[in-house]
């Protein structure tokens, strides 16, 4: 994971999510200051965004910081706020969206020990990229030791050093280091390998 700068709500959005997320709130009564009533579903127009949403944020999973391909359907808004916890107006605003691939959107769920991309510092996460194991910057147990704990927690949450994700790491490096690929195309695609890549010195 890395850092991600918050980008500004597309023009289409208010019309094709706020406005009938919105209506359908008020049709049903539910307060926009309040969570939404146990068990309720509410409606998925976050969906009609997703383009948008992936456009916007270059298509690169806001967690596991790999480009997701839209041909797999593999894209999902994920709702930082969880949908269930959240005041109910967050449900249909641009600014509690995070990209997300979704294995990484269903294993964060409702869960709110997940660090936000969007407020995270640099560095934080750091990879080996000979295997692609991701780990805390170790400096951060004596600077400051809840991010280092709430950066591990992230890590085991979303199980982002499970073996598959270290592969895929792990062979988008060589794939560089091979030759198979650019450096423009190892940041467009994988840009956390690309940032320890080039703080490692090895681009």
């Amino acid at each position: 994971m890395i850092p991600i700068q918050p980008q500004p709500e597309p023009t289409s959005f208010d019309k094709k999510v706020r406005q009938p997320g919105q209506a359908w709130l008020q049709r049903n009564g539910f307060p926009n200051n309040q969570p939404l009533p146990d068990k309720t579903e509410p409606r998925a127009f976050w969906r009609d965004c997703l383009d948008e949403l992936h456009q916007e944020y270059g298509g690169v999973c806001a967690y596991l910081a790999i480009y997701i391909e839209r041909a797999t359907g593999a894209a999902s808004a994920d709702h930082f706020v969880a949908k269930s916890t959240s005041e109910a107006y967050l449900v249909y605003e641009w600014s509690n969206y995070r990209l997300a691939c979704l294995a990484m959107n269903a294993r964060k769920w409702a869960f709110d020990d997940v660090l936000d991309p969007f407020d995270l510092p640099e560095n934080v996460f750091q990879l080996n990229l000979i295997t692609g194991f991701i780990y805390v910057n170790q400096n951060l147990e004596m600077q400051d030791r809840k991010l280092f704990d709430d950066a591990e927690t992230t890590i085991r949450r979303l199980k982002l050093d499970n073996g598959i994700n270290n592969e895929a790491r792990r062979k988008h490096f060589c794939d560089y280091v091979r030759k198979e690929i650019s450096a423009p195309f190892l940041k467009r695609t994988s840009p956390f390998v690309w940032h320890e890549a080039q703080r490692q010195g090895l681009l």
